[in-house]
């Protein structure tokens, strides 16, 4: 456990301490990381191909995906909704961005493109194992995925360490830490229902539930320790609950902003983070950036940990 553990975390405490004050290498960084995530997913649809008897297994892993997306969003939205009763952090009318980096159609339709690239996956691992690749493509595609996971990892360390956010600032953000504090919490017992309904181990539904939203990371670290099919029910989960944000965030945000800002998860601080500043303000960004970083730092080792139980 603690060799995995390490593996993972090495690539991004080394990321962390690579300071960069050029503004076109930060630029290089942030398109590598989005280059890394569509790598690592293309590579994943190419193992969910190596699967016996695909189309029973992807139906199984949908039903699957769905039943663990909806116990862990009711959970999500339970405790989060009792924080932002005790919180009270409301958003003052006239506070939006209205320049905001993008849309919500664009970041949606930036959602559905992943699912496109885990599918040209599936069709690459299918054409490649109709040609006779062999199981050697598939091993070398897992291979390669783990890969090009430790450099997204070491990305994302930097990017981090270079938001502009020092750790003593993110540590005393009250209420960033109560966000995150909660969705972890909340998952973890959404993950403990959903384990024998799954029939899974308790602790396997514990390592599905940890990903707080982060689906290249979830779905090639569940995928390695449980299989591919698992693999992409972490993935999907994971996407689910990013779509899902898209939607409920501009519904929620102004009369529950924790709610809003939490369910996001882990993509707070990112993916989710142009529409919780357009909708909610400059006010609720520095919250947020805190909540999806906590969860990205703990998502990785609760995973590992989890699945050496």
């Amino acid at each position: 456990m603690l060799s995995g553990l390490l593996l993972v975390l090495l690539p991004l405490l080394l990321g962390y301490l690579v300071p960069v004050h050029h503004t076109g290498a930060m630029d290089v960084i942030n398109r590598s990381v989005n280059a890394a995530i569509y790598v690592i997913l293309l590579l994943m649809g190419v193992g969910l191909a190596g699967l016996d008897d695909l189309a029973s297994q992807l139906s199984r892993m949908g039903s699957q995906a769905l039943l663990l997306f909806l116990l862990l969003s009711a959970c999500n939205l339970a405790a989060l909704a009792w924080l932002a009763r005790r919180l009270r952090m409301r958003i003052e009318p006239g506070r939006s961005v209205a320049d905001a980096p993008t849309s919500k159609l664009a970041a949606l339709a930036g959602s559905l493109a992943l699912v496109g690239v885990v599918i040209g996956g599936v069709l690459t691992g299918l054409v490649a194992s109709g040609l006779s690749a062999g199981e050697g493509f598939f091993s070398g595609a897992e291979t390669l995925a783990e890969g090009v996971l430790y450099l997204l990892l070491a990305l994302i360390g930097c990017q981090l360490r270079n938001s502009g956010m020092p750790l003593r600032q993110i540590l005393l953000n009250r209420r960033g830490l109560a966000i995150a504090a909660t969705l972890a919490a909340s998952s973890l017992v959404g993950g403990l229902v959903a384990a024998p309904l799954l029939s899974l181990a308790w602790n396997e539904g514990l390592a599905l539930a940890a990903g707080f939203g982060w689906y290249s990371l979830s779905g090639i670290l569940i995928g390695d320790g449980l299989g591919a099919q698992m693999g992409g029910v972490a993935f999907f989960n994971d996407l689910l609950r990013e779509l899902a944000a898209f939607v409920l965030i501009p519904l929620t945000i102004r009369r529950h902003a924790p709610l809003a800002i939490g369910y996001g998860g882990a993509t707070a601080m990112d993916f989710t983070l142009p529409v919780i500043q357009q909708h909610g303000g400059v006010a609720c960004v520095p919250v947020a950036v805190v909540s999806g970083f906590l969860l990205s730092l703990l998502s990785p080792p609760l995973i590992l940990f989890f699945l050496s139980l």
